[in-house]
């Protein structure tokens, strides 16, 4: 029997690889992994690797290298359980026509949900060269020892059999269906170590592709008449004067106007000579009423958490405090724009494309030019940040389209005004929270509103006995949220969940100064999560916190969350200009618990890198607009944070083996606007409600505190 997994099958799969072994994994049986079945995985297969002749590994993944180190750190995976040098494995990621079907690689999944599956597949293919060694070799499995892809017995290291040799000639499928053996901490050779990266040298040289580099014979580039508003319709069109240019060609096909060259200048040139006429919508909303209308406009409360009585709390509490936070759009900006290559050949459709998605964006091709998804291939080179931001791959369709529609080979290659101005942004949100302490400074109380962030985040760590949750929409849309949003939102690294906790942990650390107790103490007073202590813990002590009830004026403050299965912890350190607004954050210390750490560098740089990242949107980032019109289309408006902003970073790794291996891509990001904000209000006394806090925000802030005094 034939079974198709998403357009491939396994029959069509061995054909591919050929000969040798062949190991495939089902996560489907909750048994086979010890987890439940997540994220839309099909029943049946979703990893593959082969061994080949020459003991050589091959591991198929859909997944893809966007920078966050899984090319690498898979291999790792895969090598461990097999027991093989990371020399001898090959990684062929996000080819929808070569690798298992994947949702995409976003949620910090790949290790935490794909590793398991992975490892199983090695695991088994192991197990099936040992059964073919241990009958070469005349002696029981338990007698023979494996390293670097040689079988041994054990105590007589000169009868011996390599991987290749036992592969020689045979063609053997295995699929997984039992729990697999994988390898205990205590075996670990290559998980837990931080070798090279695979695709370090090839991007330092330069030698590394990504799909603004492929070039094909007779490729022409492609400019596309751009509204100049979301929600703005085309009325008329003028291309009469771009025909007229040599070596142009002009595609008109229903809302697709788009004139191809041999260069991407002469592209350039005649996509200024079309003439359009827009009619744009009424929408009369910036970013800074955004908040007001996202409220007037928001759909009914989905209740997430219903648990105690609130209004009994609230009546019998010592202190209510009651708060709004308010969060703006945000871009991705990442430095590779949204780029794609098509061609259109013998009635398959090809498409190099910086994708974070390449089986969606398969389905997606094939729909908007009407073939079977089987006879569409999309094959994801390096990706140049995605953030997110690469899961939406409209840049693709674009491609695809254009090259079916001129017979030739077409390249889209998004400008920074096109990437910003189609960017599905981070939504802007509202959040409103209710809590309650008694009389000695303990929560009794959580009533939390969460408007267009969803429920990411949302979790609650404390101890608290009477707490309401509500969601007004998820971060992406959900009923009635497509018509509040003046353009599209999307994920944006651990979408909602920052939002969240700059909210929840600005809110405990609100209550901790009202009562004058330490920050530290207060979360600790407060919760009894043996992994949320253990990280807030070994924060303080690599900082070495000492207790003082904010505003101390020192600038320093803590903020904790959950995310993707790991547990963190932030201190951080900030000076605040009170002439000019200005925040400098000097230092940040970030204990993690993710569980088995599979790579160590690659996790402290995962940390270092959401840090980083995480300057942003608390400090800089806004994305101006009004109605559909975005204003901030290049980074001259638009503020990342930069090298000078950098504080001194610090990781620590809390050691947990007992626990599988978690995500680790987006967990540091989450509390960075929570405690900034908390370090702005311990140097100043001025609590800010409003993301990003600009200079101009913090002078009102500090200007209020001081009339408080």
């Amino acid at each position: 029997m034939t079974t198709t997994v998403q357009g491939l099958d396994r029959r069509t799969f061995l054909k591919l690889v050929g000969g040798g072994i062949v190991v495939m994994v089902s996560v489907g049986p909750s048994a086979l992994l010890g987890q439940e079945r997540r994220r839309g995985y099909p029943e049946d297969l979703n990893a593959y690797l082969r061994i080949d002749e020459k003991g050589h590994v091959t591991i198929f993944s859909g997944k893809i290298e966007m920078g966050q180190g899984v090319m690498t750190s898979q291999a790792q995976m895969a090598a461990e359980e097999l027991g093989v040098g990371l020399d001898s494995v090959t990684m062929v990621l996000g080819d929808t026509d070569q690798c298992p079907w994947d949702s995409g690689t976003y949620g910090s999944l790949t290790t935490r949900v794909f590793g398991p599956a992975l490892r199983a597949a090695a695991a088994e293919g192991r197990a099936v060269l040992m059964q073919l060694a241990s009958k070469k070799l005349g002696v029981p499995k338990e007698n023979l020892l494996v390293e670097n892809g040689v079988v041994s017995v054990a105590g007589d290291p000169s009868k011996k059999v390599t991987y290749g040799e036992l592969a020689q000639g045979k063609q053997i499928a295995r699929l997984v269906d039992e729990k697999a053996l994988l390898r205990s901490v205590k075996e670990f050779k290559l998980m837990g170590a931080s070798p090279k990266r695979l695709d370090g040298v090839d991007k330092v040289t330069g030698r590394a592709k990504y799909a603004g580099d492929i070039r094909l014979p007779g490729m022409q580039y492609a400019r596309i008449v751009r509204p100049p508003a979301h929600g703005a319709t085309m009325k008329s069109v003028d291309v009469s004067a771009a025909k007229e240019m040599s070596g142009v060609t002009v595609v008109q096909q229903d809302d697709l106007v788009a004139v191809l060259a041999g260069d991407p200048e002469t592209a350039a040139a005649a996509l200024g000579k079309v003439k359009a006429e827009w009619t744009k919508p009424s929408l009369d909303v910036d970013n800074d009423g955004i908040f007001a209308y996202l409220l007037e406009h928001a759909p009914a409360a989905d209740v997430r958490l219903n648990r105690g009585d609130l209004a009994a709390a609230r009546s019998s509490a010592s202190r209510v405090f009651e708060s709004t936070y308010n969060t703006a759009y945000l871009a991705h900006a990442p430095m590779e724009p949204h780029t794609a290559i098509a061609e259109l050949k013998d009635g398959k459709m090809t498409v190099w494309a910086g994708t974070q998605t390449p089986f969606p964006t398969r389905d997606g091709i094939a729909r908007a030019v009407g073939l079977d998804p089987k006879n569409v291939r999309v094959i994801t080179p390096y990706v140049g940040g995605g953030f997110g931001g690469k899961s939406s791959s409209r840049q693709a369709v674009e491609a695809a389209r254009l090259a079916k529609a001129a017979g030739v080979p077409v390249q889209v290659a998004w400008t920074r005004p096109e990437e910003f101005f189609y960017d599905t942004f981070n939504p802007a949100s509202v959040i409103k929270v209710a809590s309650a302490v008694d009389a000695n400074g303990v929560i009794t109380m959580w009533d939390y509103d969460v408007y267009y962030a969803g429920e990411r985040g949302t979790g609650i760590f404390y101890e608290i006995p009477n707490a309401m949750i509500r969601t007004h929409s998820s971060w992406g849309g959900g009923s009635g949220a497509p018509t509040a949003h003046p353009f599209a939102v999307g994920p944006w690294r651990a979408p909602g969940a920052n939002m969240n906790v700059f909210a929840a942990e600005s809110q405990i650390d609100i209550m901790a100064a009202a009562l004058g107790i330490d920050p530290l103490e207060f979360r600790l007073r407060n919760t009894k999560d043996p992994r949320m202590r253990s990280v807030l813990q070994a924060a303080a002590d690599a900082y070495g916190w000492k207790a003082a009830a904010a505003p101390s004026g020192k600038g320093r403050a803590i903020a904790c969350g959950i995310d993707a299965g790991t547990y963190v912890a932030l201190i951080a350190d900030v000076k605040v200009d009170r002439a000019t607004g200005n925040v400098k954050v000097d230092r940040v210390v970030c204990a993690q618990d993710m569980g088995i750490v599979v790579n160590p560098d690659g996790a402290r740089m995962q940390m270092e890198g959401c840090i980083t990242m995480g300057l942003g949107y608390p400090l800089a980032e806004e994305l101006r607009f009004k109605g559909g019109d975005v204003l901030d289309r290049n980074f001259g408006t638009y503020h990342l944070p930069k090298f000078s902003m950098l504080p001194k970073i610090e990781t620590v790794l809390v050691k947990n083996d007992e626990l599988l291996p978690q995500g680790g891509g987006e967990p540091a990001i989450v509390p960075m606007g929570a405690v900034i904000a908390n370090a702005v209000f311990d140097a100043t006394g001025a609590r800010l409600y409003r993301l990003p806090m600009t200079p101009a925000r913090v002078l009102e802030g500090i200007r209020k505190a001081e009339k408080k005094t």
